[in-house]
């Protein structure tokens, strides 16, 4: 484990957040950043890899202190899948191991509001890739685990995302409803599913 690399990594991203507010261009610089870190020697804590048989996890590496950015090790059993959501900002995402599955949608304007979504296109992802996997104007999506080993991915959003009001949609009929996922914590036994 290197934890300097976090730190270094934490700073970098603070820097690209302070010097601008082009979500197009922090995704970006933040994907090239992430892709690095996967790259180096950076080990999670063992703590934040163990994954759940009730539902996947989402454990907090940084938060900002001005909730302008947090980062995530988010976990998956093989087979579990998130609900097709939103983010409500920019992310970046990272996959640290095992392999997962994502469908992504057309965001529904309000034009399209309770109709079906549209699929947008699936896409695999192996460890030490990395996909900007939101914009504000583009980011519903569902990510499943596959494979035969737990699913870790490193996620950095715009934002606080355990505190930001995200919509989970029925994709058959593009109903939403407004969730907030909140954060996992390594020390307790994580509840039923909850739409997250």
């Amino acid at each position: 484990m290197n934890p300097d690399r976090l730190q270094t990594f934490i700073h970098d991203v603070d820097l690209v957040v302070s010097t601008t507010h082009d979500e197009h261009e922090i995704t970006a610089r933040v994907a090239e950043l992430l892709s690095a870190l996967l790259a180096s020697d950076y080990q999670l804590p063992p703590q934040l890899t163990r994954p759940s048989p009730v539902r996947h996890l989402t454990y907090p590496l940084h938060i900002a202190a001005d909730d302008t950015w947090s980062m995530a090790s988010v976990i998956w059993n093989p087979g579990q899948r998130t609900p097709v959501h939103s983010h409500e900002t920019w992310g970046v995402a990272g996959i640290y191991a095992g392999a997962e599955h994502e469908t992504r949608y057309l965001k529904p304007t309000t034009t399209t509001t309770n109709t079906p979504l549209t699929p947008a296109g699936e896409t695999r992802w192996e460890p030490g890739q990395v996909t900007i996997c939101c914009t504000t104007d583009d980011d519903v999506h569902t990510v499943t685990a596959i494979g035969n080993q737990p699913t870790i991915g490193i996620h950095v959003y715009g934002g606080n995302i355990g505190t930001i009001s995200r919509r989970s949609y029925d994709p058959t009929t593009g109903q939403a409803h407004w969730f907030t996922s909140g954060w996992d914590n390594p020390e307790q036994t994580p509840q039923p599913p909850d739409n997250r």
